[in-house]
């Protein structure tokens, strides 16, 4: 039984951990809106185990051995969140699993050459969570609607990579691909120091195409979701191919700051989304604009 003790701790995670996510689906309505917030929770744990390992309540293989036994796990909130999550919905525990194993690959490989590198690390680490969302978010998807999830949790895994080059350069990895960087004119010297130029301003232009490329291919089958579940994908959407804006408008300083969509940013977003599922019959929505 999922108690209002667990969704509160399972919600608070994902509101600390992305805005953008929380703000996205919290307009399903109950019980999608409450198993989105799981799956996060579970995922954020995953991704700290590795990025955080000081501040995390497991490490990564303590995780996996909980989450194969989950019937008996006990210890903390999300293990009877994910009990309730696999009773209510049609999860499975793979892509969970392919998640650790993407996690995994940042302790041991932390410099990309190839885009077929990259895209399969953006599959294991984000693709899967396309998987994972699917059956809470659609009735019956079909293989194509299936793929499209994937091509969704791709693209914004692109996204993070632009966004936290800088962050991710101070832990010592490059996920950008060197033959990419070496195509534009980008030197690992360049990398290292943090240049900005117009050589780098090349590559993160490939990697945005790339990323919106994967963003399209992810609302294929959008019209076959419950008009809710579209409403919230397609807005989580658009808050990301808006994160690639503002790099741009920042004139691509990601090795010093994060980009970030702002409010306002956000509440037209959620506008024209909502008139737009208004017009093609409506979403029920499961908050408020007040929620922004």
């Amino acid at each position: 039984m999922l108690t209002a003790e667990y969704l509160a701790s399972c919600e608070k995670m994902i509101r600390q951990g992305s805005s953008t996510f929380h703000k996205a689906f919290g307009y399903l309505p109950s019980p999608r809106r409450e198993a989105v917030f799981v799956i996060y929770a579970f995922c954020r744990m995953i991704d700290d185990s590795v990025d955080e390992p000081d501040r995390s309540p497991y490490t990564i293989d303590e995780l996996e051995e909980l989450f194969t036994s989950l019937e008996t796990a006990s210890g903390h909130f999300i293990w009877p969140s994910l009990r309730w999550l696999f009773e209510s919905f049609p999860v499975t525990k793979t892509p969970f699993l392919r998640q650790m194993e993407g996690q995994r690959k940042d302790l041991i490989l932390t410099q990309y050459d190839s885009l077929e590198q990259l895209e399969q690390y953006c599959y294991l680490v984000a693709g899967t969570v396309g998987e994972m969302l699917l059956p809470v978010l659609h009735d019956a998807p079909d293989q194509a609607v299936s793929e499209a999830g994937i091509s969704l949790g791709k693209a914004l895994q692109i996204v993070n990579i632009v966004r936290d080059i800088g962050e991710d350069k101070g832990r010592g990895r490059r996920y950008v691909p060197l033959q990419w960087m070496e195509d534009s004119g980008y030197t690992l010297r360049d990398f290292e120091q943090g240049t900005v130029n117009d050589a780098f301003r090349s590559l993160i232009d490939r990697l945005e195409r790339l990323a919106r490329e994967w963003l399209e291919q992810g609302l294929h089958g959008i019209e076959s979701y419950p008009a809710s579940s579209g409403f919230s994908v397609e807005l989580a959407a658009r808050y990301y191919a808006a994160i690639l804006d503002e790099v741009k408008a920042m004139d691509y300083a990601v090795y010093r700051k994060r980009a970030y969509v702002g409010s306002f940013a956000k509440l037209r977003l959620y506008r024209a989304m909502k008139r737009k599922y208004s017009e093609e019959g409506g979403a029920e929505s499961g908050g408020a604009v007040s929620a922004l």
